[in-house]
């Protein structure tokens, strides 16, 4: 069995060697590739919520046809999470990589052509299920082939294209339905752009060294790595076995049921707020009694955005645990006060707001990071997937549900019940996440039970 080496140090006991030029340009657009997938989900989100008064009045819709197109790329989202992973670890990274962008590429074509309700819920399912599996592919191949003291930041950004691209669209919605100057089909379609760019970007990707190690494709492994990868992640290829068990069960086992539990809740009680929010932040705060809703749901997403980035800044120096547990209590006594002192004063309500829009984006950084790092290589995809899935259930309901429980009880009911999510996500939280900073993949995926044995010079040496 190999001797294992400190995380923090090289073979020679000093800090880990600069990346070449070669993997940092590899590193950079690779980063920037799976950064399109998360800039184009978020963009397809981002401007549902500007044109459903539009929608509405064009297609007839009624309050139940409004939380389902509201929710449906979400429910796409559920199924192509836990597929698209289980094609990934199944079938490898590299053709799953470009397979969904192009079926969300077809759904995006599509939206301009739709003229029933049934055929745009339909659609957007469709693109879901497409971002969903570019999830579960993209950040398990982009976790595979980071540096340690990297990957925490370079995970953290894939979530800040996320928001980018939401508030982009948010944006460009926001910016036509004031000036008249397109319809919602032409707001919606809009996402083809940025699709047809990063597919084409996609093409001549490579497939992760640690998949192919995983399959038993030591030789074909060995060759990406020496290509791609920085040598401390290099000699922790060697420190993973040949997959053994794989699939849906795994998540389930005593080696992981608690890794999957915490991920899953942590992320559901994330989005849940922001996307039931977020999708109808003009009417929340329309009804909350201000005017300019769309305006304040701008201002809204772009504080969300500042969020993102300070935890890109933070989350190597700080830790994923102090980044990811308190803005959970910090959100639920925001919504609190919303709820309880919705009509005391609209600046109070602005700033109960911007705080929650803040401190959610900070904790939902970790979402991109997480699930990413703590799952093994042979259930990387399926253990992302099946996350994404599962707090879509959460971000889907949420969305359909706002307007139902807004027109029956109210915002202030509304506002109770996602502070009463962020509250359990924080003690979850508090119970269960994992301090993952500096950790080579081996170790951060390592079962809590075990410490994976990293390989050591002479191993690297006989494996060549």
């Amino acid at each position: 069995m190999p001797k294992s080496i400190p995380h923090t140090a090289t073979l020679s006991g000093n800090s880990p060697p600069a990346l070449s030029g070669k993997h940092r340009r590899f590193i950079t657009r690779l980063t920037a590739l799976i950064g399109g997938g998360m800039f184009i989900d978020g963009f397809i989100l981002g401007c549902i919520g500007i044109v459903m008064p539009a929608i509405t009045a064009d297609l007839h819709l009624s309050l139940a046809w409004q939380g389902l197109i509201g929710a449906s790329a979400l429910i796409g989202i559920f199924i192509g999470g836990p597929l698209g992973g289980w094609l990934a670890d199944r079938v490898g990274r590299k053709p799953m990589f470009t397979i969904d962008l192009a079926i969300f590429l077809v759904g995006s074509v599509a939206q301009f052509f739709v003229n029933e309700p049934w055929q745009l819920f339909v659609v957007r399912i469709l693109m879901g299920i497409a971002i969903g599996a570019d999830y579960s592919i993209g950040w398990p191949l982009l976790a595979e082939f980071a540096p340690a003291r990297l990957r925490g930041k370079l995970l953290a950004l894939l979530e800040l294209a996320w928001y980018v691209g939401y508030l982009v669209s948010y944006a460009l919605g926001w910016m036509l339905t004031e000036s008249n100057a397109a319809g919602w089909h032409v707001i919606l379609g809009l996402s083809t752009i940025p699709t047809v760019i990063v597919f084409l970007m996609r093409l001549g990707t490579p497939e992760s060294p640690r998949w192919l190690m995983s399959r038993g494709r030591r030789e074909e492994a060995k060759a990406l790595a020496a290509e791609h990868m920085g040598h401390e992640e290099q000699l922790d290829l060697h420190a993973q076995a040949t997959v053994k068990a794989q699939g849906f069960g795994r998540l389930f086992s005593a080696d992981y049921i608690k890794t999957t539990m915490f991920v899953s809740i942590f992320w559901v009680c994330n989005v849940t707020p922001y996307f039931a929010i977020g999708a109808f932040a003009p009417v929340v705060l329309q009804k909350l009694g201000l005017k300019e809703g769309l305006t304040g749901g701008l201002v809204l997403n772009s504080v969300a955005v500042l969020g993102t980035l300070i935890a890109v800044v933070l989350i190597e120096r700080v830790g994923r645990r102090k980044l990811g547990v308190p803005p959970f209590f910090i959100s639920a006594v925001a919504l609190m006060c919303v709820a309880l002192f919705a009509h005391a004063s609209s600046t109070l309500i602005l700033v109960c707001f911007f705080t929650f829009s803040l401190f959610n984006a900070i904790s939902t950084t970790l979402c991109g990071v997480y699930p990413g790092e703590v799952f093994p290589t042979e259930i990387r995809g399926i253990g992302v997937g099946f996350a994404t899935a599962f707090s879509r259930i959460g971000a889907a309901a949420g969305t359909f549900l706002l307007p139902l429980i807004i027109g029956s009880y109210g915002v202030g009911t509304a506002m109770l019940i996602a502070a009463g999510i962020s509250l359990f996500g924080g003690l979850v939280s508090y119970a269960l996440a994992p301090e993952t900073r500096g950790k080579l993949l081996s170790e951060a995926s390592a079962p809590a039970r075990k410490t994976a044995p990293l390989a050591t010079p002479g191993d690297l040496k006989s494996a060549r």
